[in-house]
């Protein structure tokens, strides 16, 4: 199953770093980030998940809850998180999901609905596509998908960009052009009509075409 914006983040329940959760409870109105590893002890994974816990202040002044999933069991995600944190200087700081019957890789479509099996024998090979981030809204509603190969560490500034752009045009009806960072102009959407731009953004805006109209981005 292949998983689209807009649809449903499927629930479930698993074992964690922090206990059991069950996820749609865990997220109780807030955003959070979903991101996904194939296995304990590899190494893009271990710089990642020490620049997310570097980062943790950035993702809680934005409301946003963060949770990690790597298939090995939790036993081995606590023994990771002492490499973690001896080489980037700071331990995973939120819970990481075990994920040793691959129910949660299933469901997010990550790997193949007939997968059998567990997660012990699995190598990080045979588990190269559970390298998703999920961002999910308060509404449980799949906001953003990324799908990074296992050879390229993620950017988690450029996904605190996206997080920042998502939370303003949900708020206020506009969008966020190309390259676009907090505190910069913005665009206002098609859906609304010159007229009804005036009662939103009555300080004007600048017209470059009748569909692309550059408005300050509003607060």
């Amino acid at each position: 199953m292949t998983l689209s914006i807009n649809q449903t983040a499927p629930d479930f329940t698993a074992q964690t770093t922090e206990g059991e959760i069950h996820f749609h409870d865990w997220i109780d109105g807030h955003w959070a980030v979903l991101f996904s590893h194939p296995k304990d002890f590899t190494p893009v994974c271990t710089t990642e998940l020490g620049a997310v816990a570097r980062l943790k202040p950035e993702f809680d002044r934005r409301g946003v809850k963060v949770i990690g999933l790597s298939v090995d069991p939790v036993e081995n995600h606590a023994r990771w998180a002492e490499d973690i944190k001896r080489t980037q200087g700071t331990a995973p700081n939120f819970p990481m999901i075990g994920d040793t019957d691959l129910a949660v890789a299933k469901a997010y479509g990550m790997l193949p609905a007939e997968t059998e099996g567990t997660s012990e024998g699995r190598t990080a090979a045979t588990n190269a596509t559970v390298r998703n981030v999920f961002v999910i809204g308060p509404d449980k509603a799949i906001k953003l998908v990324l799908v990074y190969p296992m050879s390229t560490g993620r950017n988690f500034d450029e996904i605190l960009r996206v997080i920042d752009s998502m939370q303003l045009t949900a708020k206020h009806k506009v969008a966020t052009p190309a390259d676009w960072k907090q505190g910069e102009d913005v665009i206002i959407v098609p859906a609304v009509d010159d007229e009804a731009a005036k009662g939103l953004f009555p300080d004007g805006w600048d017209a470059q075409t009748p569909y692309l109209r550059v408005v300050k981005q509003p607060t």
